[in-house]
């Protein structure tokens, strides 16, 4: 494979495959160049076309959700210096700075977060750089992913810690290899995480450092570099605690160096992307049915009613019940099942997923729904992750 783009959360990571497809990166001593028709190719012909027309913040704000879907993504005239992404970039920057670290990866936006091989930079979701955007993708997805100031950071953290590797090739040396693995190992199309584990850290969902070792270093690294983190004292006694002092030991030798692969290049920015918003989104929802086990669809259809011919009449969609209800929902089930909140959630999550994708819907007394849907994720919980069942996508 050409490229390799390392995803910070397996829920959507199938998208990663695509990447290493259409990206055609190719990779030097130093540098890396994004090879396009110039070489290999013949020239384009010239052709005339109309000036294309880019949608400011405000012009963004004023249009109707449908003009909104048809607009394409290089048509939005936003960036990483929006007023809410700036200063999470500014922070990164600062704790790095802090910690000894001269390096600072630089940052796009393209459709999704991702750090790709070769390239010490940070490619973040375009919807986070505007709030219009970030509305559009809740409504369409039922989340933003990193679109709380907490989240975001953690997501940072995690693609400065591959930005870093890449940076300073530390993937490279003997030690690295020793405790993280070999990173030059294929991404698995899944993987099946151990809740209990203690050689790995906890840091982003679903126990994503167990997913590979680039990840591994990543998530260790982001929890070494997270201010107030409390690292030695919540990982004391475990394996994962010489991780952490391995990523400190790296940085407290290459830190102030210059690095090895300095390269400016943005991987599928989108000013390239001639995608619409609408294509944009049902790309990503086929991608979902596509890759989404079927492993309790059948208790999910009887918990709430499917859609009879597109009318739901005056029912909720049972993906938004779920996700309203999501943090009772989960401190209840931890609580009778005493397993970790963090596990009830991942399990919480791929119900979510499965309901929009089914488009089911609640019917009858929320009371009701709700005190099915505690039973139900109570025996999913303790079936799904302990009965060897629980593989998480990539």
């Amino acid at each position: 494979m050409v490229s390799k783009s390392h995803k910070p959360n397996g829920r959507i990571a199938t998208a990663a495959k695509k990447k290493k497809q259409r990206g055609r990166i190719t990779q030097g001593d130093n540098s890396v160049r994004v090879v396009g028709w110039r070489e290999g190719r013949k020239a384009p012909r010239k052709t005339t076309r109309a000036k294309r027309l880019i949608l400011g913040p405000k012009e963004i704000d004023k249009l109707s959700e449908d003009e909104l879907l048809d607009t394409r993504l290089c048509d939005l005239g936003i960036s990483v210096d929006s007023d809410w992404l700036k200063p999470k970039l500014e922070q990164l920057y600062s704790e790095l700075s802090k910690r000894g670290i001269r390096f600072r990866p630089h940052a796009w936006l393209s459709d999704e977060w991702f750090s790709p091989d070769g390239i010490p930079g940070i490619a973040i979701p375009f919807c986070l750089a505007h709030p219009r955007l970030k509305s559009l993708e809740r409504r369409r997805m039922y989340e933003v992913e990193g679109g709380t100031a907490s989240w975001c950071m953690k997501i940072l953290r995690h693609e400065a810690g591959h930005a870093i590797d890449t940076a300073y090739r530390l993937h490279r040396k003997a030690a690295y290899k020793k405790a993280f693995g070999n990173y030059f190992d294929p991404y698995p199309d899944t993987y099946r995480p151990n809740p209990n584990s203690k050689k790995y850290v906890l840091h982003l969902e679903p126990w994503y450092s167990q997913s590979h070792p680039a990840e591994d270093f990543a998530e260790t690294f982001a929890v070494w570099l997270a201010p107030r983190s409390g690292w030695r004292k919540e990982y004391e006694g475990w394996p994962a605690f010489q991780k952490l002092e391995l990523v400190e030991d790296f940085i407290a030798k290459v830190g102030q160096t210059s690095p090895k692969v300095y390269s400016r290049a943005k991987a599928d920015p989108i000013t390239r992307n001639r995608d619409t918003l609408r294509e944009h989104y049902r790309e990503r929802h086929a991608l979902y049915t596509e890759r989404r086990p079927i492993s309790f669809d059948h208790d999910l259809k009887r918990l709430f009613p499917a859609k009879l011919n597109g009318r739901h009449g005056r029912t909720t969609s049972a993906a938004a019940f779920l996700h309203q209800n999501r943090t009772e929902l989960s401190r209840v089930v931890s609580q009778w099942t005493r397993e970790y909140r963090y596990n009830v959630n991942q399990v919480l999550r791929e119900m979510i997923d499965r309901c929009r994708e089914l488009d089911l819907r609640t019917s009858g007394s929320p009371t009701e729904a709700k005190q099915r849907a505690l039973v139900m994720l109570t025996v999913q919980t303790m079936n799904y992750l302990h009965g060897g069942h629980h593989r998480v996508a990539l």
